[in-house]
């Protein structure tokens, strides 16, 4: 074992956090916690993953779940096509343990992770989880990392993991200025990541190192003072702790203007759901008018014209303006707009009609949430 290696695992073992899913070696949990933790702060992901496993307790419950059902859960925690992911991967495992003989019977009672147990004996019938690397790693929204985590943590197989936190200790550790997001650089933290990999507990290792990249050796403000591998850190004797790891590509968000309208007719309103290939896909939202500019109420409501009823009188009052929302990719400048109708309710014919009471039954983006939770009590 190497120095970097054991200071990594003694570090552990004095600041492990006690984390639900770490607590188990089913894969159908490990799985579900790191599929939420992907883009996601443990302190966001923790009340999601208690959530997601009272209502999801094994890969057949999530396999018949609706997807709407899996959408509102998910709501909130963004990056929406993790959950279809999840959903369409979940629905796999099973199609495929049925085809092969392995699905579930009336005398067989569910236990955790999609494990099934008779209910006239003690024996343990097979998991339905995949249980090698490959077929992990084939499963909807599963890359090589995630792919390796499961691997470590539920069979202690000696794949080593390679996340951001990962990049950042061997990038500064070892003094790598290879790009991490270009191919090469890819292949060369990953053969440095397993070649670092303690074989004998590959589980605590990766766990060990996520965790120094999370607490210690942070984007900003590391803790190099205190840091145990201080003596032998190449970027800090260097003075690069700043400039590592290395991206060669900068990325440059694109702006969007979104126009929404919040339409009231009595107890209802209006919705759609988005089945574009696009942000926010399967989700609900208002109806909305997208333009590459901020659009002027007489210039949104001469682009709504369409969905108005022919001699329908139609009054657009602004709610909000200028709301910004932050994507990875896209940076949403939103206005709100109340739209009110006159004369009957055959305008706006191809959208859904919902209760406003029901609205919460609906998975919509937090942007959409936040609008109707904040929404003015007159409006």
């Amino acid at each position: 074992m190497s120095f970097f290696s054991q200071t990594i695992l003694t570090w552990y073992s004095h600041h492990r956090r006690n984390l639900p899913w770490r607590n188990t070696t089913d894969p159908y949990r490990i799985w579900i916690s790191e599929i939420i933790l992907q883009q996601t702060r443990v302190s966001q992901g923790y009340d999601y993953f208690l959530r997601f496993m009272e209502r999801f307790p094994d890969v057949q419950t999530l396999a018949e779940a609706p997807e709407d059902e899996v959408m509102r859960l998910w709501q909130g925690l963004g990056y929406y096509s993790r959950a279809r992911n999840l959903h369409t991967a979940a629905k796999s495992i099973c199609e495929k343990q049925s085809a092969t003989g392995h699905h579930v019977i009336n005398d067989l009672a569910k236990s955790e992770g999609g494990k099934m147990v008779s209910q006239n004996s003690e024996e343990e019938v097979e998991s339905l989880f995949p249980k090698s690397f490959e077929e992990v790693r084939a499963l909807k929204g599963v890359g090589d990392y995630t792919a390796a985590a499961i691997c470590s943590f539920a069979y202690n197989m000696p794949c080593a993991v390679v996340d951001g936190n990962v990049y950042r200790v061997l990038a500064r550790y070892f003094g790598v200025h290879e790009p991490i997001d270009t191919t090469r650089g890819k292949k060369l933290f990953a053969a440095l990541a397993q070649d670092q990999l303690d074989r004998s507990c590959p589980a605590d290792y990766n766990q060990a190192i996520m965790d120094f990249g999370a607490l210690v050796c942070t984007p900003l403000s590391p803790s190099c003072i205190s840091c145990s591998l201080a003596e032998s850190c190449e970027a800090l004797r260097s003075h690069q702790v700043e400039i590592l790891p290395v991206k060669e590509k900068k990325l440059v968000p694109k702006t969007r203007y979104f126009h929404y309208l919040w339409i009231k007719t009595g107890d209802n309103t209006f919705i759609h759901k988005r089945i574009e290939r696009d942000i926010w896909q399967n989700l609900y939202e208002l109806p909305v008018v997208e333009s590459d500019h901020q659009l002027t109420p007489p210039e949104l409501l001469n682009a709504i014209r369409s969905h108005i009823a022919e001699g329908e009188e139609a009054h657009l009052t602004l709610i909000q303006q200028g709301v910004k929302h932050v994507l990875t990719h896209r940076i949403i400048m939103t206005d709100f707009y109340q739209l009110i109708l006159l004369g009957g309710t055959r305008s706006f014919a191809t959208y859904q009609q919902v209760k406003i009471g029901q609205l919460a039954d609906y998975a919509f983006p937090r942007l959409i949430t936040n609008f109707i939770e904040h929404l003015p009590v007159d409006v």
